[in-house]
């Protein structure tokens, strides 16, 4: 399985854009319901900042087949103030975090 998460920072002009790009991505994996893919994104306090974290089973990555993550890619670049950096990531441990068993 592997674990990954992503952080950015947008400009602030492009905050309720990219937001809404990343709730269009949600929306279409509802439909598509990929098997063994976790996603989630969260925005920092200060509203400019997300965070993604996903977990996906084997080498399959299923993000780049949804149309709406790539439309969410496409001007990713203008509307970031920093840009993403991806980080592999490692389970310490987990408390009924996002769905998982405890």
């Amino acid at each position: 399985m592997r674990r990954v998460m992503v952080r950015y920072t947008v400009k602030p002009e492009a905050a309720e854009a990219n937001e809404q790009l990343v709730r269009d991505v949600y929306e279409e994996l509802g439909r598509l319901r990929p098997d063994g893919f976790h996603y989630a994104t969260f925005k920092l306090d200060n509203g400019v900042t997300f965070v993604h974290l996903a977990t996906h089973d084997g080498d399959h990555n299923p993000l780049p087949e949804v149309a709406a993550f790539r439309r969410f890619q496409e001007g990713l670049g203008e509307r970031c103030a920093t840009a993403p950096v991806l980080t592999d990531v490692e389970e310490v441990g987990s408390f009924r975090f996002a769905g998982a068993a405890s």
